[in-house]
Order: C-alpha cells, then structure tokens, then sequence
C-alpha cells in the first residue's frame, strides 16, 4: 500500500499541505519522496509545474521501492499504489512489482507515439492485481492514470476550475473539488497541449480514455470476462459432489497463494510472536473459509490474527436496559458478529489445532467512535453518507488492530491482555456475496422472476463493484499503514465465477439441502464444511454495520436514512 499525488499547473506549484503530507505519510510510513518538474511551452510563453509525491508502505521484494520511480535511461515516473500478482498471466513473487512495471512500460523505444502508446497501454492492460497508478511518459509528456478494473485502490481527481491546474491523490485533504477516479479504463493527459484563455495560456486538462479490452460483447462484466447467462436444467441440484467446489476451492487456494506468502516481516519488530497475516474476522462464512485456507499456506512459525470488532451502540444500549447484565462487556459481547466471531474461532482451533490463532476482541466505546469521526469523515471524501460512515467505523478501528488477546480461551475473560495486531496485511472476504449469490436481493430475484431474473441481478452486482465503495474502504483502512487484500476478487477467481453456471453458485431452486446447507452461496457453504466448519457453513449472513452495530450510531430513533448526508461532526 502506498500514498501518491501529483500537482500539474501552469503556476508555481507550492509544496503540498502538512495535513496531507500526514495522510500520505500514514498510508506509507516506509518512504516519503518528491520530485519536481518543469516542462516549458514551445517558445517559452508557458511552463508547466509537476510535482510527484509517494510514500510507500513496502510489502514487495527484499528491498524497500523508493518511490516515486524514475526510469534511468528516459526520466519517465511511476507512481504506484498496489499489487500487481501477475503480468500477462504470470504471477510476480519474489521481486517488487513496481519496479518491474516501470521496466516494461519503458522498454519500447517506438519510432512513433502511436506505437508507444500502444505499448504502454498493451502493459497495463496485462495487469492483474488491485492498483493505482499515475506513470508519466517523459519521451512525449502524456501522464496516464486510472485504477484496476475494480476499484480496489482510491484514486481522486480535483481540476482548478480557472483551469490551471489539475490534481490527483490517493485521499484528500480537504473536501472541495475532489472526485473519485472511474475504474472504467486507463486515462491519459498530454501535457504538450494549452488552451488560450483572456489570462493567458491554461492547462489543457482534457483527458483521453481508452478501455480495459479492446473488443467486448454484451456479456462482459467489469472488464474481465464473460457472464455465462446458460439457464440450469430442470433436474439440476448444487451438492458435495459438484465438480465447482472443488475448482473454487482451487481458484481460492491460488489467489491466497499471492497474498498471504513471502510478506516481510513488519520493520522493528516489537512481538514475540511472529504474525504477519490478520483476517477482517466477523465470524461469517467468506472470511471463515479465508482463515481455513491461509493456514494451509501461512508458514507454520507465524501466527495469524482474527480481528473482531464491537461498537457501543447507544440506541442498542438503551433497548437493552431492561434486560439482565452481567457484565458492562455485555454492550460488545451481545453484538451479532461477536458472537459468530467466537464460535468461528473456536471451530479454526478445532480444525487447525497447532495454528497460533489469536482473537483480538476490538471494543469500542460510543465517545471514541465520536472522537474519531472527522478524521474518518476526513477520509471517506467524497463519499458522505451515513451508511457510508457506518461502514468506515467498524473498517476503521479493525485496521487499527487494537483489542483483547484471547488465544488459548474462546469465551468471554474480564481482564485479557490488550494488544495492537502488528500484521500489515489484512484479508477480507469481500466479493463474495456478489459472486456467488449471497444477498437478500438474490433469492428475492429468483423469487421474482426465476433464473433469468437472478442471473441479470448477478450480473449487475459483479458488473458495478468497480463503480462502487472500494475505493472508500481503501482510504479507510490504508490509513493506519496496513494493506487489505481481497482474495475473492481475484481476477482469475472471479473469470471463473462469472463463466460458472449459476446453478453451480448458489441453488435457490432448491431451497431444502438433506445436510441443511442455505441456497445462497451453497457452493461456499459446502466447500466450508468439507474443509471443516460444519457451524459456519451454516451461518446467516449479516451486513457489517449491523454485526458490528454501528448502523445508525448517532440516531436516537434508527430511522435516519442509509443514503442520508452524514451529519456535522
């Protein structure tokens, strides 16, 4: 993970904000750079100020990537934020991605700036992995720029509007102007052009767009593949013998390959136990599976830790007065995703008795919710909606990682060690609901209007994450200097979700299963069990905000709209 910005004005740039160098800084406490520009308008009339900024969270290779990355033989610069898991098919491991995508973007010495720009383009395009980037091409100053294919990493825009200067950072500073960058394709600016105002030569801030694919049908989804749209036959049924659980499970164990191995170990390591990994943990059945399946792959020495979080709801608080307490922790330990969170850890010790598991049991008071609500405010910019900030809390204090141990006891203890989870690479099992039928608008679907209706919902949900809230999770939880990875939106992962009859996702046809599996999901359900997690398998799904209990967490009613604009702070 990593912060970038760049300024580009026909002014002199000033140095970025101190607040936002904070920003920056926090998302990648490994490296600050800068590097500075000036590029002057054929007779000199204009000039045109650049100023790169990364930091740099160093996850990658044997050596921290100092950013931003200049090429050697043509001054060209990459910023990057993000992972790039393979290249033309192929995985990256051991080296560090950036550096390795700043080598190939400027390794054509094209005899035209069509055939440079294909070859640029042809690059990013072999991408797979979640990224931002901005790489501008020094030969023929054009600056490109976008985010993957499905909006995993933030990347806002912010154009002057005198049109002298146009703006991008991977979070802002202050609110006005900024938009977030469409995942939609790759973009480019040509820094060679101006446009004459009456107060002389401006910027031209127009930008190009060019496509993820080339050539794509009306089945393409996000850019990534085609949506099988086959409606299943009649004597169809989603069961343990289905060859896709087997092919999920393989396709998953893949995409966790790529994430959870050779992460360095976190610098000035402060822990006697050596945990590198930590799972977004509510107990739920896609960040279950995650759990079961990094520890076939998480090396033995290395312990991983389940993040739970649990909010003082007051509204919750107060319907519960009436009820007998125990205990003040009764306010957490009563929340939904508390209590599913600790009977999944107790089924991982079950299945997976020499792992190191550790529970961090993340409580959080309503006052410091409250105390941090205009830094998180600050972050989700521009999205302002109170489920917006119902999300960014519980996403919040998880990354922060700072809770009660529980290793060795799975039930509630009065006075556990606290303790701040050093692992800088957090898995979420986001994705999933999507891919394999697991909302409630899914079976309604079906209900509505039988396959054909269901297979165009999916379709529209896998079709629309890019345009979605990933970018605001990313600003989130990059903030405290961890990386979240989403394993289940894995390019190769979701190429075989999308193909895969829905049939072999989820069975809502049939809504009975002899072994009490749920329809939605059933291919995930069953692949739980198998692995081990007969109790999980067959668990409700529940939204974050309402398991963590921070929907609505100012409203005294709980009839405040979702959609509603978050309220001042």
């Amino acid at each position: 993970m990593c912060g970038i910005h760049a300024v580009i004005s026909t002014d002199a740039t000033r140095s970025i904000s101190p607040e936002l160098k904070e920003l920056l800084s926090n998302r990648g406490p490994d490296h600050f750079g800068q590097i500075y520009w000036e590029l002057p308008f054929e007779n000199g009339d204009s000039t045109i100020h650049i100023n790169f900024t990364s930091t740099v969270l160093a996850l990658r290779g044997d050596h921290i990537a100092k950013q931003p990355l200049v090429s050697p033989t043509t001054g060209s610069v990459l910023c990057w934020n993000g992972e790039a898991w393979r290249i033309d098919g192929q995985p990256i491991s051991s080296k560090n991605d950036g550096e390795l995508i700043l080598a190939k973007l400027d390794a054509i010495d094209a005899s035209s700036v069509e055939a440079r720009e294909s070859h640029i383009l042809n690059t990013l395009r072999s991408l797979d992995g979640p990224f931002a980037f901005l790489f501008y091409d020094a030969r023929v100053q054009q600056l490109y720029f976008g985010r993957d294919r499905l909006g995993r990493r933030s990347l806002l825009i912010n154009r002057a509007e005198d049109g002298s200067s146009i703006s991008f950072s991977s979070v802002a500073d202050v609110p006005a102007g900024w938009v977030e960058v469409n995942a939609d394709g790759i973009y480019s600016l040509n820094l060679n052009t101006r446009l004459a105002t009456p107060h002389g030569l401006k910027l031209d801030t127009h930008t190009a767009k060019y496509n993820w694919v080339l050539s794509g049908g009306d089945e393409m989804v996000s850019s990534i593949g085609n949506f099988n749209m086959t409606l299943p036959p009649s004597d169809h049924k989603l069961d343990f013998t289905s060859f896709s659980i087997e092919a999920l499970n393989h396709r998953l164990c893949e995409s966790l390959k790529l994430r959870v191995l050779n992460i360095p170990e976190p610098p000035n390591p402060l822990f006697d136990v050596d945990i590198r990994v930590a799972i977004l943990f509510s107990g739920g059945i896609d960040c279950t599976v995650l759990a079961r399946l990094a520890h076939d792959f998480v090396p033995a020495d290395q312990g991983i830790d389940l993040i739970n979080v649990a909010f003082e709801n007051p509204r919750q608080v107060s319907i519960g007065k009436g009820l007998p307490h125990l205990d003040a922790s009764d306010i957490y330990e009563a929340c939904p995703d508390r209590i599913t969170g600790r009977k999944a850890f107790a089924e991982l010790k079950s299945a997976c008795p020499d792992r190191y598991w550790r529970f961090v049991a993340v409580n959080v008071p309503f006052e410091e919710a409250m105390a941090h609500k205009s830094k998180i405010v600050t972050l989700l910019h521009p999205h302002n909606t109170e489920m917006d900030l119902s999300i960014a809390l519980a996403l919040y204090f998880a990354a922060r990682g700072v809770g009660s141990s529980y290793i060795h006891k799975c039930e509630w203890e009065p006075t556990p060690p606290i303790v701040t989870s050093p692992a800088r690479v957090l898995l979420s099992g986001l994705g999933a609901d999507e891919l394999f039928g697991g909302y409630a608008r899914h079976e309604a679907a079906f209900k509505n209007g039988g396959y054909p209706r269901l297979i165009d919902e999916l379709k529209l949900d896998i079709g629309r994450i890019g345009q979605r809230n990933l970018g605001r999770d990313d600003r989130i939880m990059a903030h405290w200097g961890k990386e979240v990875r989403f394993p289940y939106l894995d390019e190769e992962l979701v190429r075989f979700a999308i193909s895969s009859p829905v049939w072999e996702k989820c069975d809502f046809q049939n809504q009975f299963h002899p072994a009490v599996i749920d329809p939605a999901k059933r291919i995930l359900r069953l692949l739980a069990d198998k692995l081990g997690l007969p109790v999980i398998a067959r668990e409700k799904k529940r939204a974050i905000q309402f398991g963590s209990r921070t929907a609505k967490i100012e409203s005294a009613t709980g009839r405040r709209r979702g959609t509603a604009p978050i309220t001042s702070t």
